[in-house]
């Protein structure tokens, strides 16, 4: 049974990929969404049910049973291969294809922070601050800030993970 649950697990996995490759390409045509608030929570959503529908589909398969380490796997494995994908999509849009577009979309985010702590009122000292740290921080990226990036990332969606294993997993009474 683990073995098919791996494979349910990867199938969600490449279809997460897939659907946040699709993202990442629109996001490309129109960089003005990678600075929108309800895009990244909207991705955040997204991933998060993904991981939910693995581990759910994955508890079908073992005849509603499922431990809490199946669950977790299941949930992981999805999370991992659909951002590991979006990740190299991302990089090969922004690093080989069009570079220029990195440095745009930089941009568009330094503006957008600025006009957000203008909003909340920011001391002028605190956004001329943020706006050097931004500007002297290497490119989005760069395969190190990028392999950063995943990491956090996984740890992340692994702590969100480790509470939806918690109350997808069923244990088999009978079984014990």
């Amino acid at each position: 049974m683990e073995k098919s649950i791996k494979s349910l697990a990867t199938n969600w996995g490449l279809y997460l990929g897939i659907v946040l490759a699709s993202l990442t390409v629109l996001g490309y045509m129109n960089l003005d969404l990678f600075t929108k608030w309800w895009f990244g929570i909207g991705m955040l959503i997204l991933i998060i049910v993904f991981g939910i529908i693995s581990a759910m589909k994955s508890r079908g398969l073992s005849e509603g049973f499922i431990s809490f380490k199946e669950a977790f796997t299941s949930y992981f494995i999805t999370i991992a291969l659909g951002l590991v994908i979006s990740t190299v999509v991302s990089l090969i849009i922004f690093t080989f294809i069009d570079p220029d577009a990195a440095i745009t979309l930089k941009e568009k985010i330094l503006n957008s922070t600025v006009e957000m702590m203008e909003n909340f009122g920011a001391p002028a000292e605190a956004i001329d601050e943020t706006v050097e740290k931004m500007e002297a921080e290497e490119s989005m990226f760069a395969i190190g800030k990028v392999v950063q990036s995943l990491a956090f990332q996984l740890i992340g969606y692994s702590v969100v993970g480790l509470i939806v294993a918690l109350v997808v997993k069923k244990n088999n009474q009978e079984a014990e």
